[in-house]
This record gives structure tokens, C-alpha cells and sequence, in this order.
């Protein structure tokens, strides 16, 4: 198979290694140019990264001797590859600046930023949830003026904990949310290292998180209508984020009430039985079981469970009847993977199985 040539802006860093982790040995997509901040540009990513490499496994061969581009010369990029993943470090109004910047050069963008999670007609998807908001694109497109290019974005990482846990069970209408996400130093971008005061520590604030974490399902549970995304009404939920000495994995403790009540074991068969677009199409990144439930009361734990499904499916536990509401239970996703560079990816598996993303 002919491969898709991909391009990272933002490479150099811990999103941008996550990519071109992920990215070795893809059976659709092949890295062809990273492209970073000026002070990058011009060395080798090898030389560009070298002392910082933050994953487990060994830097690819195939990008070690790939010349780091300077994020903003747009039209060398684009020339050079089909379409590209964001992860700049950037202002929020120079994200949203240059990720249209190369969705107009007729290049498509998969963003792991937040800056376009609330333009109207960019489509921030969970792609087990809305695939179905990516026909917006067309609107998009128009706007831009470009018949190729457009910007998807994924949403916070830390939704991913429980946010499809309730999607699952939408035929029996959530309507109050209340969750706290327990969320792990890797959402900052960070290790134990470079962040001391971590170390047996809790802090229980994380700037702007509650106010993602209760609206962005919101906007995934909304429908395109006029060329934008209405978010719905329905659920309410209200969140509390708090970071803990944790390397990967977001932990949620949810409390649920429902219009429909459903037993205990709806609600698991609900979870372990669920699928959506990824697993009907078979992506290549996508979890066989998406979403798992364990009968264990001591499960699930960050340690033991983010790396479910390669770290792209979600973990399920502690589920029971509540004297405030309904249901409580606990869910775990792995933040950096499903919540971050492997939740884009699969994003554009999706585009490519839609037609979305072709060859130039």
C-alpha cells in the first residue's frame, strides 16, 4: 500500500515524540518531515531531541536523520507531505493562526491542541462517539476557501475517562454528571524530574480543566446543524481536576443520575458490548474492546490498566448504586495515548477510511 506522507508540527516535543512513537512502522502513514520552533531548524531530529527523548521505547531510525523544518515556513512543508498532526507550543491565537494557515495550502491538520475546540465548524471528535461531525468539514472548507485543507481537532484528555462510559449508556439519558478527574503528571507535560514538588504530593487545581472537562462532552454530544456544531443541553456536569503523583493516566470518579434508570447489569453489558466507527472499520489503532469493565473491587489502576488496548481503550470499575444518585463508578484512560497522540491518530485513520484524507 502506497503510504500517506505525514508531516508533525511541533515534533520535538513530548505530544510531537508520542507521534513519531506511534507513528513507526503505521500501515497507512509514514513520517516524512518535522517541523518545530526556529531554534530546531536545521538540525537533525536526532540532534534536536537529543537528551530529552520522553518515551519508553527507542527514537525511530527513520526520523533520526530527518531535518528539522521551521514550523512556520508553511509552503516548504506542505509541498512535502499529504497532511499533518499539530502539537505546537504556541499562543492559543497563533495555533488557531497557523493551523488554518496550513489547512488553506490545501493541507488537512489533526490538532492534539485546544485552540479550535470551540470554532463552530471544526469537528473535535472522539471518533467511538461523533464520526458523524465530520461531515462539518464541508462548511469548513468553504470558509477557508480550499477544497482539500481543513483542521480537525481531539478533545481534553482527561473526558476520555468517562466521557464514552456515558456515551454508552445514552439510551438511558444521563442528566447530572458529577466528576473528579485524578490526573497524571504527563498531562502537563512533565516527569517527576523536571517537577519535584509532585513527589508525594496532590494539587488540586489544574488551570482551565473543569470548565473543558464539563463542556467539551457537551459539544461531542451535540449535532451539526447550518454548518456548525450546536453542543447539547443534557447532560449537567459539574467537574473537579486534581493533578496526582501519577506518570500516565487519568483516573475519574463519576457519580451519574439517569431520566431512564437501568440496572447494574444493563449498564455493564451496555459498556463491554459497545462499539462504534473504529471497530466497524477496523482502523489500525483502534481498541478491539473499547471500553472494559472489572468485576475487581480494587481495579482500575493507573499502573495496571492504562496500557489496555495499547493504551487506546478505556477501563471501567467500582460500579454501584448511590444514596445521592443513581450510579457511581471509577474509569481510567491513558492520557499521553488515547487522550493525546493516539486518539489524533485514530482520528485520521478515521478521515482516510472517510475519504477525508487522500494523497495530494
Amino acid at each position: 500500500m502506497d503510504k500517506l506522507r505525514v508531516g508533525i508540527l511541533g515534533g520535538t516535543g513530548m505530544v510531537g515524540q508520542r507521534f513519531v512513537s506511534l507513528l513507526e512502522n503505521h500501515p497507512w502513514f509514514e513520517v516524512v518531515a518535522v517541523a518545530a520552533s526556529p531554534r530546531s531548524a536545521g538540525k537533525t531530529y536526532e540532534e534536536a531531541v537529543a537528551g530529552r527523548w520522553k518515551m519508553k521505547t527507542p527514537m525511530p531510525n527513520e526520523v533520526k536523520s530527518l531535518i528539522v523544518k521551521d514550523v512556520n515556513d508553511i509552503s516548504q512543508l506542505t509541498n512535502e507531505v499529504d497532511f499533518v498532526f499539530s502539537a505546537v507550543d504556541m499562543t492559543k491565537e497563533e495555533i488557531m493562526a497557523i493551523e488554518e494557515a496550513y489547512a488553506k495550502t490545501g493541507t488537512p491538520v489533526v490538532s492534539n491542541n485546544s485552540a479550535h475546540r470551540w470554532t463552530p465548524d471544526v469537528p473535535m471528535v472522539i471518533p467511538e462517539m461523533n464520526p458523524d461531525h465530520l461531515e462539518v468539514i464541508e462548511a469548513q472548507k468553504k470558509r477557508l476557501g480550499t477544497d482539500r485543507g481543513f483542521v480537525v481537532v481531539k478533545p481534553n484528555c482527561s473526558i476520555q475517562s468517562y466521557a464514552p462510559a456515558l456515551y454508552a449508556l445514552k439510551q438511558f439519558k444521563p442528566k447530572v454528571v458529577v466528576a473528579t478527574t485524578y490526573q497524571a503528571i504527563s498531562g502537563a507535560g512533565k516527569g517527576f524530574d523536571e517537577w519535584p514538588e509532585m513527589v508525594d504530593n496532590v494539587i488540586p487545581y489544574i488551570g482551565g480543566e473543569e470548565e473543558k472537562s464539563e463542556q467539551e462532552p457537551l459539544r461531542i454530544w451535540g449535532k451539526v446543524e447550518d454548518g456548525k456544531i450546536v453542543k447539547a443541553q443534557e447532560p449537567v456536569i459539574t467537574t473537579q481536576c486534581i493533578r496526582v503523583p501519577v506518570t500516565d493516566g487519568h483516573t475519574a470518579a463519576v457519580f451519574v443520575s439517569f431520566e431512564k434508570k437501568p440496572s447494574k447489569e444493563e449498564i455493564i453489558n451496555a459498556w463491554n458490548a459497545f462499539e462504534g466507527a473504529p471497530q466497524k472499520l477496523n482502523l489500525p489503532s483502534a481498541p478491539k474492546q473499547f471500553l472494559k469493565y472489572f468485576e475487581e473491587e480494587n481495579r482500575p489502576q493507573a499502573r495496571l490498566d492504562r496500557d489496555y488496548e495499547n493504551g487506546m481503550g478505556v477501563t471501567l470499575g467500582r460500579l454501584r448504586e448511590d444514596s445521592v444518585y443513581d450510579y457511581k463508578f471509577v474509569g481510567l484512560s491513558h492520557n499521553t495515548v488515547r487522550g493525546a497522540a493516539g486518539g489524533a491518530v485514530l482520528i485520521a485513520e478515521l478521515l482516510k477510511a472517510e475519504g477525508y484524507i487522500t494523497k495530494k
